[in-house]
């Protein structure tokens, strides 16, 4: 049974409320949208905390990122959103935010990359890091571009984190299991290195996604996710 538009109203405040509380947005950082039709995207607005952003805050917009409804201005990043709508039919939801350890990957202008933990290599495979693109322009999008179509969470350089998902909790759980990711390979790689996976190990992972009801664009490819035998002799186990 579908949702309402005040039930995805809803849903989407309280992701902004999540996001907030964890501190993965400051000041009135971050966006969230989730697409009600072909034609139809709700999302949040310009200049308005995810703290404090209320329902009848929320815009309607169309695919092109033109504004139908609301009272304030739409996200001035709303090109991002429906970057990946247009890619990726199956998507519904996108969250963009900037929780701090994952984002301090981005700035040091690292992927997340490795096969360090099966929840992460079976859920998202790895995590892209798109090249910087000025915020609130094309510029920001095009960099996602070769990403969009074969992973569902990406670092954007200088900037942030994108997920997305086949509902807004979807999107969310994807940009929690980032930062999670983000905060465990900081303290492995302070404690002398993080080790990943050894490439049969990891395929056997990609495997048993279906055992899971893991649905994912993302594959086994070269380097991406690096594992054992892509990494130093000295880090290999």
């Amino acid at each position: 049974m579908s949702k309402s538009e005040q039930e995805y109203r809803e849903d989407l405040v309280r992701v902004c409320r999540l996001i907030y509380e964890k501190g993965w947005v400051a000041m009135n950082d971050g966006n969230v949208s989730i697409r009600l039709g072909e034609n139809c995207i709700l999302c949040t607005p310009t200049a308005v905390s995810k703290g404090l952003v209320t329902s009848a805050d929320l815009i309607l917009c169309d695919m092109s990122g033109t504004k139908v409804a609301g009272a304030r201005d739409c996200t001035s990043e709303i090109a991002m959103h429906t970057t990946v709508y247009g890619l990726r039919p199956d998507i519904r939801s996108v969250v963009h935010a900037h929780p701090p350890v994952a984002t301090g990957f981005a700035t040091a202008g690292r992927a997340l990359d490795k096969a360090l933990l099966p929840e992460v290599v079976i859920q998202l495979g790895a995590v892209p890091l798109a090249r910087y693109g000025l915020p609130g322009t094309p510029a920001l999008s095009d960099g996602m571009l070769p990403f969009i179509p074969n992973y569902d969470a990406l670092l954007l350089e200088n900037h942030g984190c994108t997920a997305w998902g086949q509902d807004v909790w979807q999107a969310y759980f994807r940009m929690e299991m980032v930062e999670h990711f983000a905060r465990i390979t900081f303290v492995a790689e302070m404690m002398g290195g993080a080790q990943a996976l050894p490439r049969d190990e990891v395929a056997k992972l990609f495997a048993a996604r279906s055992r899971y009801n893991v649905n994912s664009k993302a594959t086994m490819a070269p380097g991406m996710p690096l594992v054992a035998e892509d990494c130093a002799p000295e880090k290999i186990r």
